[in-house]
């Protein structure tokens, strides 16, 4: 799996062990389709982080609306962050949020990948 890893050089930790277990039953091509999914699917933590701080300069809640939380983002707009403190823990969160969006992305991929191999 090695060539398949150097198609996402951008996870870390947790994050590349999850995949790692997603792919390890899978043969090449399958691993590359899934990748090129997942690295196409996938949110950087730091874009998370930049639009948090986003939020606290005035648009809150957009780091909500792109990772498909669009309920808590518009809570978050309409309430102005929940008055800042709930920007202020997503900024501090931002990598748990990125890696919970993700690792349902990669949920995703894999499943798609599962049934595309199956028929």
């Amino acid at each position: 799996m090695p060539n398949v890893l150097q198609l996402m050089p951008s996870l870390e930790g947790d994050e590349m062990a999850f995949v790692q277990e997603l792919i390890k039953d899978m043969d090449e091509k399958e691993a590359q389709q899934f990748a090129i999914a997942y690295m196409a699917r996938r949110k950087d933590p730091t874009n998370l982080l930049i639009f948090a701080v986003v939020g606290l300069l005035g648009i809150a809640g957009i780091q909500r609306f792109v990772i498909n939380q669009v309920g808590m983002g518009i809570l978050y707009f309409f309430t102005g962050g929940l008055c800042l403190i709930g920007t202020i823990v997503d900024i501090v969160n931002h990598k748990k949020l990125a890696f919970e969006y993700n690792s349902k992305q990669a949920q995703q991929v894999a499943a798609m990948m599962k049934s595309f191999s199956q028929s």
